[in-house]
């Protein structure tokens, strides 16, 4: 069993973050009537709000622990792309390394979210915005180049995927170069994952994105023999360092070559999930932040889970502050080996 870990002091680390930024755009509703047109209920528009989402929830999530945080990626020239980055820059994040591509959309995803008065709104609907190509190659490569340029100034790497393009062969070669200098990368990933094989310090997937990645049927990984099946092979194929596997409800559990056995944290938090929106992106950041402070890996793992455990309480994707981490690591649960978890309805 590991103990409760104290929280870090995070405000002297530097961060890079690489990867695909997305304008979450919320659409709140209220409903009125059915249709007379069509068997669809009618919304009437109460208000709209513009977040962050992919990339730039990492970085807004490293930047609430107190990191110094740079984000670099693409972003169309396009209204949603501008709102993104001044959000971004106005919570003090370094925005310099989004590059702007004319013609090309900046990926949104638009919630409609409906409710009564005072009830609690419920997603009805969503509908993604995607560009049409590829991250258009120069301009990825140009910021790969100022990654790469900054990287003495940074303590971790940290490369959101959503298979929007910025992940390259180039990609993977950062992550190397930041492993070689004794720095964390961490990749949260969507695909590609074979381009960094020996490359990186942590991979972080979710229960699904293992299943994926090893082709594995993801209902046969609640059980814990299967999950660690599935964790070594994926551990031997790619040789990260560490393999966080993010589970839902029934938490997180931690693999590393010496380690094949694995261990693992029950769900952090005991009230009703609110929305699970953005999880995965504060568990990469926290897991990545705790490991450049120089935690230990089961105690950075219960950092990650504790911070994931606060996010979920608050719609859509949200940021958890020290005090809020602080709060919830006081009753967090322990890591424990693999073996003595239970599984939860």
């Amino acid at each position: 069993m590991t103990p409760a870990p104290r929280l870090p002091d995070f405000t002297k680390l530097s961060v890079a973050v690489l990867g695909d930024p997305i304008a979450d755009h919320w659409l709140f509703a209220q409903p009125t009537r059915l249709s007379r047109e069509a068997p669809v209920m009618v919304l009437r528009h109460e208000r709209e709000e513009l977040g962050a989402g992919g990339a730039a929830n990492v970085a807004r999530n490293l930047r609430a622990l107190g990191a110094q945080v740079s984000v670099f990626g693409l972003v169309g020239r396009d209204a949603h792309g501008r709102e993104l980055s001044i959000l971004l820059e106005k919570e003090g994040i370094d925005v310099a390394g989004l590059a702007t591509v004319p013609g090309w959309t900046t990926p949104t995803k638009t919630r409609v979210l409906a409710a009564e008065a005072r009830r609690s709104p419920h997603q009805v609907l969503r509908i993604d915005r995607e560009p049409r190509e590829a991250a258009p190659v120069a301009e990825r490569d140009r910021v790969h180049a100022a990654v790469r340029e900054a990287l003495e100034d940074f303590d971790a790497l940290v490369i959101s995927d959503y298979g929007y393009g910025i992940v390259s062969p180039e990609t993977a070669l950062l992550a190397e170069a930041f492993r070689r200098a004794n720095r964390v990368a961490v990749l949260d990933p969507r695909a590609n994952v074979e381009l960094f094989r020996g490359a990186l310090t942590a991979l972080t997937p979710n229960i699904g994105e293992l299943a994926r990645f090893t082709h594995v049927d993801v209902s046969k990984l609640d059980d814990v023999t299967e999950l660690r099946k599935a964790a070594r092979s994926l551990v031997e194929r790619l040789e990260p360092q560490w393999l966080l596997v993010t589970r839902g409800n029934l938490g997180m559990a931690l693999f590393g070559p010496g380690d094949a056995d694995g261990i693992a944290v029950e769900a952090s938090g005991d009230g009703e999930v609110t929305d699970v929106t953005g999880a995965g992106d504060t568990a990469a950041a926290v897991f990545a932040l705790a490991l450049a402070a120089r935690c230990d890996p089961a105690q950075a793992m219960v950092l990650a889970n504790a911070a994931a455990g606060v996010v979920v309480m608050e719609n859509g994707a949200a940021v958890c502050s020290p005090n809020e981490l602080a709060s919830a690591l006081a009753e967090a649960p322990v890591a424990v080996r693999l073996a003595r978890t239970e599984r939860r309805a």
